[in-house]
């Protein structure tokens, strides 16, 4: 799954990487979490970056605590869930971002591990967006990540990983046409791990009221610092 993820490009370089028509407003974050406002490329507006709530809220949902639920959407399945089917077909988006975080067992505990590219460039999650009205009839749009089987890398820290696009297929997901699912199955495959890294942080990402550079700074265990 994906639970906590980094955005720390600047506006420029988020509008030449998604050919946005302007330079999105854009601050560095180190610790974006669940039910937060996320940057978004949506096919609704695929030449602009937008924000839409962490979490996604199915348009017949009545009770909007649900998308604290629903964060991830495993993409083998998404074209079956009543919660996914629809937007998968008609409301896709690109959620940007710099990394990601996974918890694994260590010798010394569960541990935090920040996933990126290998020279931390910025990439994009396979996301999907809905619009949420309230009995006031107030908007809120929402979005989920997609995940996949992990690829080699990733097995060795948790069972799913974040689906992660190439940006050849960019145009495609960002469609504004119905799309099916055979179309978009070869999208949604685990990304190749030779472009990616790993290494474990500091336990001070855990908390959410976190967010500072150091959180994405290599960390070694107090045992490996004795032996040295």
């Amino acid at each position: 799954m994906c639970g906590r993820f980094v955005l720390t490009a600047d506006g420029k370089t988020i509008q030449q990487h998604f050919n946005l028509d302007e330079i999105p407003q854009i601050e560095a974050r180190y610790n974006i979490a669940p039910t937060q406002p996320v940057a978004v490329i949506s096919n609704h507006k695929p030449k602009m970056m937008t924000h839409y709530r962490w979490g996604l809220i199915p348009s017949w949902s009545k009770d909007p605590s649900i998308g604290s639920k629903m964060i991830n959407a495993r993409s083998e399945t998404a074209h079956e869930k009543p919660s996914f089917r629809t937007a998968l077909k008609r409301r896709r988006c690109l959620i940007p971002a710099n990394g990601f975080y996974e918890w694994s067992k260590t010798d010394h505990g569960k541990a935090p591990f920040f996933v990126h590219m290998k020279h931390q460039q910025l990439f994009a999650f396979a996301g999907l967006w809905e619009t949420w009205a309230s009995p006031e009839g107030d908007e809120l749009r929402t979005c989920t990540i997609l995940t996949s089987e992990p690829n080699d890398l990733l097995r060795n820290y948790h069972h799913r990983m974040a689906v992660i696009l190439d940006p050849a297929d960019y145009e495609l997901w960002l469609s504004q046409q119905p799309l099916s699912t055979d179309e978009l199955r070869p999208l949604m495959l685990p990304f190749d791990e030779s472009k990616m890294d790993v290494y474990e942080v500091s336990t001070m990402v855990n908390s959410v009221a976190n967010d500072m550079p150091q959180l994405i700074e290599p960390f070694t265990p107090p045992q490996q610092q004795t032996l040295l």
